[in-house]
């Protein structure tokens, strides 16, 4: 396994997906490729650029999360695991699976919020998404661990 693409949001589920990302590369010396997509602004969609103060917020969000990611990238690149940091831009599921097959991924790790019902119907599910269209194996790291009895 050469190529592990992880996929991440910054939410409360990141630390838990890289640090199985890492244990997997570190078993397996693979190449981490972190990757963070940020959905487009409708608003910018197509050739108006929208009002300043819109695309200094935006500007501003991008620079906040390529920051986060890049400082990711190099908290494992200090434990010795080759890692690079992709910030991009796109519907999510595509934008990942594009990437992955560009970086000829061997697996692709994502996390699951357990969301159902309303939740799940406006804000879909990129785990699933990726279940279903990836042509990779996926590793889907659940929010929360269900105790066992």
């Amino acid at each position: 396994m050469k190529n592990i693409v992880v996929a991440i949001d910054f939410s409360q589920i990141t630390p838990t997906i890289i640090s199985q990302a890492e244990t997997l590369a570190q078993a397996f010396k693979s190449k981490l490729w972190l990757i963070h997509i940020t959905e487009p602004e409708p608003d910018f969609v197509g050739f108006k650029t929208g009002p300043q103060p819109k695309r200094d917020h935006w500007a501003e969000q991008f620079r906040k999360e390529h920051k986060q990611i890049q400082d990711l990238a190099e908290e494992l690149r200090q434990k010795g695991l080759d890692t690079v940091a992709l910030l991009t831009q796109g519907s999510t599921v595509e934008t990942i699976l594009a990437e992955a097959k560009k970086l000829t991924a061997d697996l692709i790790i994502v996390g699951s919020h357990g969301r159902s019902g309303i939740d799940k119907l406006f804000m879909g599910s990129v785990s699933e998404g990726i279940l279903k269209y990836s042509p990779y194996p996926v590793l889907v790291i659940p929010a929360v661990a269900e105790v066992r009895s």
